[in-house]
């Protein structure tokens, strides 16, 4: 449990998870590519002695490096693409209301409106909403050299240009981002089978559902891209679809209790080789005898899978999308749309955007603060919900924009400005991809310093920006928590409960459809992973409550280990459909019926109050029925929704 405020010298355990560093490999790739993105515009720009539209060009480069989070080559195109042709707007809306004061509040306020509601829609939404605000403040708050069309020229340039950097290798490595992927996720559930009857199973099993959830992304997003049936893709998709019978086995050989042959495993991992080099898989794949029904299920589906990958040519007719078909992209883009204006969630959000800026615009038009746009730069970074708590990244881009302007300013007063600016933005640059993925604070500390030195390039003020922009970025923080974190009640109250309600009220329907007569197995394994899917997204909304201090924070250390036993009925309730594929008795519809009324009223239970509730957990079924693991399970979590 965290410690609220302990006594003595021990940091609260909310404070040590915002500042711990997550792991991740270095993308050297991407960092190559944001070292040249960054630095040649600016070497080009000094080299025809205009340093300020190299500084723009290498802005834009920079909201594209922040954009290039796509694996698939096709999804990178939109990824970077998309953002910059917002870019564009917004900045170009910046520039026509500079220095026009409540002219440029009211317009700077409504992009931020725009902004927040459409960064509700998904991840690329997301990114394109923040570039339309963060370049328009740009423009609101910085004399833009040229004519009014060529900042938004020259910064889209510069975003398309990282674009063109990742798209070099496309001829050579077109569809290995995807089967790589795929083999990926082979080899993580090769480590889940392993895992069977250990301690490392659970672990391995997010990991998996991680896995699938990046795999079925990548995979569906090009067949949104992709007109027709691709033949490599059709057969990609069916190797991720062939995998789906495995995972389903796996918790039925974990309760168990013994560990599996080591030889199946390894026989998955040899088709995970075979999707990776796009081969036919092992001829032979030397699985020892199944001894029971659950070694059988595990037999079974190994054997499917190896059909699958055998096979070069699949029929499309037969192919079941485990997550649904994605709808074309016109559809989809006026679902967005009607989504976004009907949606209270995205009206909330962008209004408490739009306060914060519209706060933050104010006070700088009335207040004397040189260059104050970084005070709206700051609001706009911090208010991003989807990228975490709202009081941690606070917290985060206070303690990183420190660290940045430390670098800076020792940047700033060594290095001479110029041609020497160039090899130090390659640098700054590269440590930009390196260091996001290890967490908001050290992103902030490498994003800092490139942009002051590529503001001082456009307005020459050396280490007097400094100071400034420490206060700048305060002022935000303070506007962001107050504003749009401690004002607003949903703040202070178990955000997430109703969506953990939600995944609850979802397992008693999976419940029902796992072994209902009608439902099919394509919408069965639909219906598992969108739960697992959903799951997934609880449980990361908890770890960011985590880091936020009390009573949030003790709230969700408390609610953690129901997220766990949910996931663990989902589970149970998988190996219990397949223990009856396999031969075990039906279970009675009366039994069905009362665990998933005993699980909806546990939802009901979590979504009527903020804290845990007493709820009872006495009840009984027939002895022997394959549901009586399932029913442990959620009499188990029942136990846990009740005060101790």
């Amino acid at each position: 449990m965290p410690r609220e405020f302990p006594i003595g010298l021990t940091p609260p355990d909310w404070l040590v998870r915002n500042l711990q560093p997550q792991r991740a490999p270095v993308n050297r790739a991407a960092a190559a590519r944001a070292a040249v993105a960054l630095a040649l515009p600016l070497a080009v720009g000094l080299a025809h002695d205009r340093p300020a539209y190299g500084a723009l060009a290498s802005m834009g480069a920079l909201s594209g490096v922040i954009s290039d989070t796509a694996d698939a080559y096709r999804m990178r195109i939109f990824n970077i693409a998309f953002p910059q042709l917002f870019g564009a707007i917004g900045v170009t809306i910046g520039a026509l209301v500079y220095g026009h004061g409540w002219a440029a509040v009211v317009a700077v306020t409504t992009v931020a409106l725009v902004s927040g509601m459409i960064s509700s829609i998904g991840a690329v939404a997301s990114v394109t909403g923040l570039v339309l605000l963060l370049n328009c403040v740009i423009g609101a708050g910085l004399p833009l050299p040229g004519a009014w069309w060529l900042a938004p020229l020259l910064m889209s340039g510069g975003g398309l240009l990282v674009l063109a950097l990742t798209l070099l290798a496309w001829p050579l490595r077109s569809g290995v981002p995807e089967r790589s992927s795929v083999a990926s996720t082979y080899r993580t559930v090769a480590d889940l089978l392993a895992a069977s009857g250990t301690d490392a199973y659970e672990d391995l099993r997010l990991a998996v559902t991680g896995s699938l959830n990046q795999s079925y992304d990548l995979v569906l997003a090009r067949r949104a891209f992709h007109h027709g049936r691709s033949p490599d893709l059709v057969r990609l998709l069916a190797q991720l679809n062939a995998v789906t019978p495995v995972v389903e086995a796996a918790p039925a050989a974990h309760q168990r209790g013994e560990p599996l042959p080591a030889e199946i495993p390894a026989a998955l991992r040899r088709l995970a080789e075979a999707v990776e080099t796009g081969g036919t898989g092992p001829s032979d794949l030397r699985l020892p005898v199944p001894a029971d029904e659950t070694a059988r299920a595990v037999d079974h589906a190994l054997r499917h899978a190896a059909d699958v990958v055998a096979d070069r040519s699949p029929d499309p007719r037969a192919l079941d999308d485990r997550l649904g078909r994605p709808a074309t992209l016109g559809v989809r883009a006026a679902r967005a749309t009607r989504n976004v204006l009907l949606s209270g969630a995205s009206w909330r959000y962008g209004t408490r955007l739009a306060l914060c800026i519209g706060l933050g615009q104010v006070l700088v038009s009335t207040v004397v603060v040189p260059r104050s746009y970084w005070v709206a730069l700051t609001i706009t970074f911090v208010m991003k919900p989807d990228y975490g708590s709202v009081f941690s990244r606070a917290l985060l881009r206070a303690l990183g924009t420190v660290a940045g302007l430390v670098v800076a300013a020792a940047v700033l007063t060594v290095v001479p400005r110029g041609w020497w600016d160039v090899p130090v933005i390659m640098l700054l640059g590269a440590l930009i991809p390196a260091l996001t993925p290890r967490g908001y604070g050290y992103q902030t500390a490498a994003i800092t310093p490139v942009i002051l030195l590529l503001s001082d390039t456009l307005n020459h003020e050396g280490t007097g920006l400094i100071v400034p922009r420490l206060v700048d970025s305060l002022v935000g923080c303070a506007i962001a928590l107050v504003a749009g974190y401690l004002l607003w009640p949903e703040s202070w109250h178990a955000r997430v409960g109703d969506r953990l309600a939600d995944a609850v009220a979802d397992t008693a329907r999976y419940v029902e459809l796992a072994f209902g007569d009608a439902a099919e197995p394509a919408a069965r394994a639909r219906s598992r992973r969108r739960l697992y899917r959903d799951l997934s997204s609880v449980r990361t909304e908890f770890q960011r409550a985590l880091t936020e201090p009390p009573p949030n924070g003790r709230r969700a250390a408390a609610w953690m280990p129901l997220v766990v036993a949910v996931e663990r009925i989902v589970d149970t309730t998988t190996a219990a459909r397949v223990r009856v594929r396999q031969g075990a008795p039906e279970p009675s519809g009366a039994e069905i019926t009362g665990i998933a009324r005993q699980l909806r009223e546990l939802s009901e239970g979590l979504r009527a109050s903020d804290v845990l509730v007493a709820v009872r957990t006495d009840f009984a079924g027939p002895s022997g029925s394959v549901l009586e693991p399932v029913r442990q399970e959620v009499a188990a979590a029942r136990a846990i929704a009740s005060p101790h």
